[in-house]
């Protein structure tokens, strides 16, 4: 998925108001919280999947602005990106706390696969894709296969 193929929202271009939990003004965080080991993959950016096509960034800020702030939700727009999005928090806690209760939560009929975004393994997933595709090419040159 590239920026191109994505339609970048802020809460307030998709007439909402950012989510802010009522007791964050006092929040403290407890020692409890601040010992807590985040997974490596761990980081603000969720990358969204089996969203359904018609779902509007409101309902995208309501359903993920429960869990903390949002600072920016960019959804797939183009073909081969329609269905997905990238949900950006404020803070990796916020994050991490979507991403455990909304991965696999049933939403307009469909169960979301919601993770963590990890470019370095998109990276790594292009160039698998390459050499795969360059094997693939080579066998059927050694076999004969058209």
């Amino acid at each position: 998925m590239t920026p191109d193929s994505l339609e970048s929202c802020s809460s307030k271009e998709a007439g909402g108001v950012e989510s802010v939990r009522p007791d964050d003004t006092n929040r403290t965080i407890s020692p409890l919280r601040m010992s807590r080991k985040l997974a490596p993959e761990a980081n603000r950016i969720l990358f969204v999947k089996n969203l359904n096509y018609n779902v509007t960034a409101e309902q995208l800020f309501d359903l993920f602005g429960k869990f903390g702030p949002i600072r920016q939700i960019r959804q797939g727009i183009a073909n081969n990106s329609k269905g997905t999005a990238f949900v950006v928090y404020e803070d990796v806690n916020d994050a991490k706390q979507a991403c455990d209760k909304l991965n696999g939560f049933n939403f307009q009929n469909r169960y979301l696969v919601v993770l963590f975004h990890q470019p370095e393994k998109m990276v790594r997933t292009k160039e698998d894709i390459s050499e795969r595709q360059e094997n693939l090419e080579r066998l059927k040159r050694q076999h004969g296969i058209e």
